[in-house]
């Protein structure tokens, strides 16, 4: 698919079918996570793949937003492997992990996957119920799928400000 076509229609799917998700395909989407940039190429980005009945009962457990998503992946991140910014208020932690999961969730929609990132969840007891390293942070759950029959995107999902509204020139 054209790249420009994918990053428009691509949308946050909110209701899986249960087809499986293929292995190699699967495999596509983790190493387009793999090859993201990250700050200083410190590769400080953990993915966790869920998929067993048991690790989605944790997923569920944190968060309503699964929708039924066959595969979860759990972006975190090591927060003793990160650079620190000029100034110490910031590190590379969250946009590195970010970078990666943006990756993964584009490669998705390339190998006619669904997904949805999902924030609706406490980081912290996330890790907890996964029983992540202490060193971890996560960052957010991007479900991984076949879209339901009948299922799209919102009706808003084309309903975008001109770039006029959100782009300056300096």
């Amino acid at each position: 698919m054209e790249f420009r076509e994918l990053v428009k229609n691509r949308y946050s799917c909110k209701k899986y079918g249960s087809r499986p998700v293929e292995p190699e395909k699967l495999q596509a989407v983790l190493e387009a996570g793999r090859v993201a940039p990250t700050a200083k190429n410190l590769q400080e980005q953990r993915i966790y793949v869920v998929q067993s009945e048991k690790g989605l009962a944790r997923i569920d457990a944190v968060t309503p937003c699964r929708y039924g998503a066959p595969v979860v992946l759990v972006v975190a991140f090591n927060k003793e492997n990160v650079f620190t910014y000029p100034g110490g208020k910031r590190d590379s932690g969250v946009e590195d992990a970010t970078i990666v999961a943006t990756h993964m969730i584009l490669a998705a929609a390339n190998e006619g996957l669904d997904s949805c990132w999902i924030n609706f969840l406490d980081p912290d007891k996330a890790a907890e119920v996964l029983g992540l390293p202490e060193n971890e942070e996560v960052l957010m759950f991007m479900d991984l799928g076949y879209a339901a029959e009948g299922a799209g995107p919102l009706a808003n999902h084309h309903s975008r400000k001109a770039l006029e509204e959100t782009v300056s020139y300096c």
